[in-house]
């Protein structure tokens, strides 16, 4: 029995949680959910087994369910008791509240009634990914959830295609090699990418290369477990749109519109729709 139970102030107490190994959990985060008067979570069922494993009991409190689809009289509610004195642990089913995860809409009706937020911090994918992906991490931009629709999925990849970080993105298992292959597309196929699996789990696996390396590695591979996908900033010189128009007028008078775009995209490792709409303002003008 490692926790301590401790006299909380009234307040929201947000609790990071490990993404795996029940050990990584820090000893504050045990007093906290030792302590609260009142315990909420993403996962009932998660929250009780991670209490379950070191020993922390329910002493009679109820684990109160709120994640994205919950109604927003359970926040209101837990806003009430914060309110009136009580104290108010919540967890997500894995890593830190918020990040890819629910606790935003409680915290901020929290801030909102000019209550105290505070958090006891844990473990994070995105941060542990980044300490094992062996790419730059002096900046990094965390894009989480990428659309489902492969359309949809490219025009995402497109809007983070010149962003001057490290990319934290995480993916499922079964769209993986689809994501990795519009990737490619997208970015060129010589960017480095990094696929972090079941971090902090049994079968954790890094497995590093470019982005077409990677993206015909997994075309025909079963994926399990939770993914993150880390990618190199782009580190091209970058084209002036002047210099771009330039090469797209000169493309535009020898050859079809379709065959110009193509060729000037493809030289300059850029989306064909940008010079696409670059083509059609010329045309028009």
């Amino acid at each position: 029995m490692n926790f301590q139970k401790v006299s909380l102030a009234a307040g929201l107490y947000f609790v990071g949680v490990p993404i795996g190994t029940a050990r990584d959990i820090t000893l504050r985060a045990l007093d906290v959910l030792a302590s609260a008067d009142i315990l909420a979570a993403e996962d009932t069922r998660s929250l009780r087994r991670l209490m379950d494993i070191h020993a922390v009991p329910l002493a009679g409190r109820q684990v109160i369910s709120l994640h994205d689809h919950t109604g927003g009289g359970t926040a209101a509610r837990l806003v009430e008791a914060i309110a009136a004195g009580s104290s108010v642990a919540y967890a997500s089913e894995a890593g830190m509240p918020l990040i890819a995860d629910p606790g935003f809409e409680l915290g901020r009706a929290v801030h909102a009634a000019d209550q105290m937020v505070t958090c006891a911090p844990g473990p994070s994918a995105v941060l542990t990914a980044l300490v094992l992906a062996g790419l730059p991490t002096d900046a990094f931009f965390f894009a989480g959830f990428l659309p489902n629709a492969k359309a949809a999925r490219r025009r995402g990849l497109e809007d983070l295609r010149d962003i001057p970080a490290t990319l934290v993105i995480y993916e499922s298992p079964k769209r993986l090699a689809a994501f990795l292959a519009d990737a490619a597309e997208v970015f060129g196929g010589e960017r480095q990418v990094s696929v972090c699996r079941e971090i902090t789990k049994k079968f954790e696996e890094t497995r590093k290369g470019t982005l077409s390396e990677l993206a015909a590695a997994y075309a025909d591979q079963k994926v399990r477990g939770e993914i993150v996908v880390l990618i190199d900033r782009n580190r091209s010189e970058k084209i002036t749109e002047s210099d771009l128009e330039t090469d797209l007028t000169k493309a535009l008078a020898g050859h079809s519109m379709r065959d110009a775009v193509d060729m000037v995209a493809k030289a300059h490792n850029i989306p064909r729709r940008q010079v696409y709409q670059m083509a059609l303002a010329l045309n028009e003008g």
